[in-house]
């Protein structure tokens, strides 16, 4: 097993690791000179790093997705650890095993597709029913469903993610649909599980993680859209308007023009879609934030993007206070001020009665 691993490494620690190159930019220093930006990886984190000297020699000789050993030391830079890379070097894929690189979920896959699918075998709608069925009993949606993370960066992002993310949306839709009862149960979650769909075929997540060609033409929604039109050109009954729900649920799901929705969520089902959906990434945001920098002084995060704002891990917060030391009578006075007045003290304490 590799070491050391991201979650591990504290502030002011010189190291020499294994990592995943995620990311790589080469920007420039204020004298013009180039320096390396990159983001590194393992199975338990990610951490920005930053070379500042000696680019010019080493700048071609590795890229992202590459695997690397690094030489360098950590520091804290905005309340995040941050790693300076004194030597980089590429590492040949053979010398690495990739389950050390890539975060991956807790939870069995298997298991997970057996409790997708439960859901689906519930639904009374036949044309629904029939829909998912047809779409997660192919044998590649499948396989890739189960594997894909939910997103790049912003939440879920490890393998297993976006099935996790469904799940979680799945048994909050089973209890919303009971509390509102003007929504369809059948058609809210067809919603929650086609929804992100698309990031089956938009993520790359075979090394890091990624955006594919397609991903970067279509985006997961108009990808989604084609699967859902593939397998509904087989089912010759499926109702044009019950289609055109589904596939608005898709386009409206994050809310907002300015978010990427084409549409805007325009009956009860697609809102209450959106809102779930933004809760869920949201609250998966905040948790994966506050656990990152645990280890970090201070009860508050650096400034969380995907959140717009820093957020406060509240245990924190609310732990006692640490105990005060205070020198016991008996301790000797740290500096020669400090003897003379015991000193003093002490004659007086003779001279009473």
């Amino acid at each position: 097993m590799k070491s050391p691993n991201v979650a591990d490494l504290e502030p002011r620690q010189q190291i020499t690791g294994l990592f995943l190159v995620q990311s790589k930019d080469v920007r420039q220093k204020k004298t013009g000179e180039p320096y390396l930006s990159l983001q590194l990886i393992d199975r338990t984190g990610d951490i920005d790093a930053k070379m500042w000297d000696g680019v010019a020699e080493i700048v071609d000789t590795f890229n992202r997705d590459d695997f690397v050993r690094v030489k360098g030391e950590t520091q804290l830079y905005q309340n995040r650890l941050q790693l300076t890379v004194h030597r980089i070097t590429k590492v040949d894929d053979r010398e690495v095993d990739l389950a050390d690189f890539l975060p991956a979920s807790k939870r069995d896959l298997d298991e997970m597709m057996a409790e997708l699918r439960g859901y689906v075998s519930e639904m009374r709608n036949p044309h629904l029913k029939s829909l998912l069925d047809a779409i997660l009993s192919d044998a590649r949606v499948a396989a890739a469903f189960k594997k894909a993370p939910a997103a790049k960066s912003i939440h879920h992002a490890w393998l297993g993610g976006l099935i996790e993310h469904v799940l979680s949306l799945a048994r909050l839709a089973k209890f919303t649909s009971a509390h509102y009862t003007n929504i369809d149960a059948d058609l809210l979650m067809t919603g929650v599980i086609l929804h992100d769909i698309g990031k089956i075929d938009e993520l790359n997540y075979e090394r890091s993680f990624s955006y594919s060609s397609e991903g970067q033409l279509l985006g997961h929604m108009q990808i989604a859209l084609r699967l859902i039109g593939d397998k509904v050109a087989a089912m010759p009954d499926f109702p044009v308007r019950l289609r055109n729900l589904v596939e608005h649920l898709i386009l409206s799901h994050h809310g907002q023009l300015e978010f990427g929705s084409p549409k805007l969520p325009a009956f009860p089902e697609a809102l209450l879609l959106h809102h779930l959906d933004n809760m869920d990434s949201k609250m998966e945001a905040i948790r994966s934030a506050i656990e990152k920098e645990r280890a970090m002084p201070g009860e508050w995060t650096g400034f969380v993007f995907a959140l717009d704002r820093q957020v406060m891990d509240k245990d924190k917060y609310l732990a006692p206070p640490a105990p005060r030391v205070t020198p016991k009578p008996d301790a000797k006075p740290a500096t020669a001020m400090g003897a003379k007045l015991q000193m003093l003290g002490d004659l007086f304490a003779e001279d009473k009665p």
